[in-house]
């Protein structure tokens, strides 16, 4: 399994500079924004779409650092209920699915999105209760919205070869496995999961569960390295929906971490051996968004603690088994 980063982080250096960095630290692969919420410091989408020749650089640059692209990623919001929000977001990620597929690259990672409840509303509207039921009627009309959207991107994916890694993520439609499984059901295969555990710890949801529940179904196309830790403090007065500022860790009751700060290492090396179980053998991709320290710190805290977890061989015969 390959130790991977999302190199938003370090944005303010050119990705030659980055990609001698991460690779100085062992790093296996790296994650390119190209749009949305992500930004597109490393991989300015437009240019690498129009001209060849850059992405000729790139795989130059990549092979210079002997480094490898576990995917592009496109983060925003093509359900929006405003209309020229989703179609700005479309863009970004139909450009980016053509994109990967002229690079060589497999997978696109990205959000599910969120409508509104309605077809008159302005902002999206994250539905977490089926009562009154105005909100479970609302919550139909949002997977309407989605399937249709999603089903015709799943075909322009399968055209184009590349798979679609939705991040699970609250105030999106897909925010949890049993969604995500509906929406890859309701689509086509190219579309799965961008396995992001740090939004499922306060949520409630059980790691391993999850893994083996999509795994199951072969949803896992791309996974995410990010921690998050509990405070239970806090939650203890008011759970875990939490709208306190990021910035304002103390009174949190959850806060995303490094990896090895929200959960141990014995932790982390359950989650690389289920994911293993299942068959996904790829990458995780480092997403740092630790407030209590630097990237570079919480990239070089984050690959120790994964260097220790990740297997590098392929499983030998099971002899004792015979």
């Amino acid at each position: 399994m390959d130790i991977g980063v999302l190199t938003v982080p370090l944005g303010d250096h050119s990705l030659d500079e980055t990609l001698s960095y991460l690779a100085g630290l062992g790093v296996d692969a790296v994650e390119l924004g190209c749009g949305g919420f992500t930004g597109e410091d490393h991989l300015p989408r437009e240019v690498y779409l129009d001209e060849e020749g850059k992405r000729d650089e790139l795989r130059e640059l990549l092979d210079e650092h002997d480094l490898r692209v576990s995917a592009l990623a496109t983060h925003n919001n093509p359900l929006h209920p405003d209309a020229e929000r989703s179609s700005e977001a479309d863009t970004e990620l139909r450009e980016a699915i053509t994109l990967a597929s002229r690079l060589g690259v497999d997978t696109v990672t990205c959000f599910s999105g969120l409508p509104g409840g309605g077809p008159e509303e302005s902002v999206p509207n994250w539905i977490t209760a089926p009562w009154p039921s105005e909100h479970r009627e609302a919550h139909e009309y949002q997977w309407e919205r989605a399937i249709e959207y999603w089903s015709e991107t799943a075909t322009h994916a399968e055209q184009e070869g590349v798979d679609i890694a939705i991040e699970m993520h609250p105030n999106m439609l897909v925010y949890e496995p049993t969604g995500m499984a509906r929406l890859r059901e309701e689509t086509n295969e190219r579309i799965g999961a961008n396995f992001d555990p740090s939004h499922l710890y306060w949520q409630g949801i059980d790691i391993p569960a999850a893994i083996r529940y999509l795994g199951r179904r072969g949803a896992i196309h791309h996974c995410h390295a990010k921690d998050t830790g509990l405070y239970e403090n806090e939650a203890r007065v008011k759970g875990y929906l939490d709208t306190t500022p990021y910035t304002e860790e103390a009174d949190r009751s959850w806060l995303f971490r490094s990896v090895g700060y929200g959960h141990g290492e014995a932790h982390w090396k359950e989650v690389v051996s289920t994911l293993r179980m299942v068959g996904y053998d790829d990458v995780l991709s480092i997403e740092h968004e630790d407030s209590l320290t630097s990237a570079r710190e919480g990239l070089e805290k984050a690959i120790d603690v994964l260097d220790r977890a990740v297997f590098e061989t392929t499983p030998d015969e099971a002899y004792w088994a015979e």
